[in-house]
């Protein structure tokens, strides 16, 4: 529970840190002019003066910034820091000198803002920096909560006893389901704060349907929508898994009659959508009564990896409950290759 995610710069291509900076920046802009204003009428037309002050170089950086994330991430927290620095004291130079030309007290404003330039600089990195360390032992708590969520012990004892029904009978398929049911854990087991790829994610996903489909024979119907789906894309693992238990135990297990769990993997422009449907128990009401577990684990993982970027919605009605994630196109270079965790 120790464990903490070296220090790094956060992804500046990230949604979810710019809205944080503007917003930050913003404020305390917003704070300083009504600590330094002598009549409250006053503080609309000095907030207004010190924004033009302002965003002329907060937007400009955070779009600088953005461009050069690859090569950011690629320096080490010190260096990528100093380069920050560096930059913002250049385009404070650059913009204010334009601004103000080359008065009597250029050199005086000049020291003034770029003073403030690194100070706020250093606070906000410093912000982003705490936020992050404030998040990484729920990445400890989130894997713990991710084994009991995923492989819960009666799906342990089911595959085995599925396995153990075919070794006389089918012993080659015997075979194929424990080395998918031995992928299944060396997965949960590993190191969860590497992305994977929805490639394996879905083969993953389909080893985890064949095990359920021998124990629940055709009751269990599966309908696979992934013409479209880009299979490099890079997505945190076992994304699949849980939410495909979820829809096996509340869907299909609770029925007598056959019923059809669908999955639908498709990317739209920058976006890659999953979508899981599994049909609902008739009357509406639940036979088993969940604790959401595995849905909360999922969100916190998306959120920890895509910040603000990635989203999870559910949907209920009468005949089907779905579940609908959005997460960010970062395409995988091979299937081998991984990416830290989301840059904040």
């Amino acid at each position: 529970m120790n464990e903490r995610i070296p220090a790094q710069l956060p992804d500046f291509s990230n949604l979810g840190v710019v809205l944080r900076a503007l917003v930050l920046v913003h404020l305390g802009a917003m704070l300083g002019v009504l600590a330094s204003i002598e009549r409250w009428s006053e503080w609309h037309s000095q907030l207004a003066t010190a924004l033009l002050w302002v965003e002329p170089v907060l937007l400009p950086m955070l779009g600088l910034l953005a461009l050069l994330q690859p090569r950011l991430q690629q320096l080490s927290y010190r260096t990528g820091v100093l380069l920050v620095l560096a930059l913002v004291m250049l385009l404070v130079f650059l913009i204010h000198r334009a601004l103000l030309g080359l008065g009597a007290d250029m050199p005086s404003l000049f020291l003034r803002y770029e003073l403030l330039a690194v100070c706020s600089t250093l606070l906000l990195l410093g912000y982003f920096r705490l936020w992050l360390r404030a998040l990484s032992p729920r990445l400890s708590e989130a894997r713990l909560a991710a084994l009991q969520a995923r492989i819960r012990p009666h799906f342990f004892f089911n595959s085995l006893n599925a396995v153990l029904s075919l070794i006389r009978s089918d012993p080659k398929k015997a075979e194929v389901l424990l080395i998918n049911l031995s992928d299944l854990f060396r997965v949960a087991m590993g190191n969860q704060e590497r992305l994977s790829t929805l490639e394996r994610e879905v083969e993953l996903a389909r080893g985890y349907l064949d095990i359920e489909k021998v124990r629940l024979g055709e009751r269990l119907q599966v309908e696979w929508h992934i013409a479209n789906m880009p299979g490099k894309a890079q997505i945190p693992p076992l994304i699949l898994q849980p939410l495909l238990e979820n829809a096996v135990y509340h869907g299909i297990e609770p029925r007598v009659e056959a019923g059809v769990v669908q999955i639908n993997v498709f990317r739209v422009k920058n976006d890659v959508h999953i979508d899981i449907r599994n049909p609902v128990f008739p009357g509406g009401r639940p036979v088993h009564r969940g604790n959401g577990m595995a849905l909360d684990n999922v969100s916190e993982r998306l959120l920890l990896y895509f910040d603000a970027e990635a989203s999870l919605s559910t949907k209920a009605n009468t005949d089907y409950y779905q579940v609908h994630i959005v997460l960010p196109y970062q395409e995988s270079p091979d299937e081998q290759s991984a990416a830290h965790l989301s840059r904040r």
